[in-house]
């Protein structure tokens, strides 16, 4: 069903973003409860994470895959850019174990940090994705 090469390189992106998105659900449900479920802000991870959820079921899609990844990448772009100032409190996490504010900077952290990781495979599966279509293109 899933042949090699492209194909197979959109499937599974499609797959982790489903998985990064679930990830970023976590973190915003327990960065809410974390705070005492007070700050409806805290839930902003879970938005980030439905949006990559509702790209990765959209990617599923072989037509749209490529339209649904690139709205993935944008929606990684905006959660790392918003998170971005939150590693200024990662040497007061490494030193203390935690920030001032509890669980908040930690979230804010760890949002930042997966939606680096999920930007960095992405870019990973659209440079194996370039070479799989230029040798299957050599090979023609």
């Amino acid at each position: 069903m899933i042949r090699l090469g492209t194909l197979y390189v959109m499937k599974s992106m499609s797959m982790i973003s489903i998985l990064f998105g679930v990830l970023l659900t976590v973190v915003g449900l327990c960065g809410f409860f974390g705070t005492g479920a007070t700050h409806p802000t805290a839930l902003i991870p879970c938005a980030l994470g439905a949006a990559l959820i509702l790209c990765g079921l959209i990617g599923r899609n072989d037509a749209l895959h490529h339209r649904a990844m690139q709205a993935a990448i944008l929606v990684a772009l905006l959660g790392f850019g918003g998170t971005v100032t939150s590693f200024a409190y990662f040497g007061q996490v490494v030193r203390y174990g935690t920030a001032n504010n509890g669980a908040a900077p930690l979230a804010k952290m760890t949002t930042g940090f997966l939606c680096a990781i999920f930007l960095m495979r992405c870019l990973q599966a659209f440079l194996e994705a370039g070479r799989a279509s230029k040798k299957s293109q050599e090979d023609i």
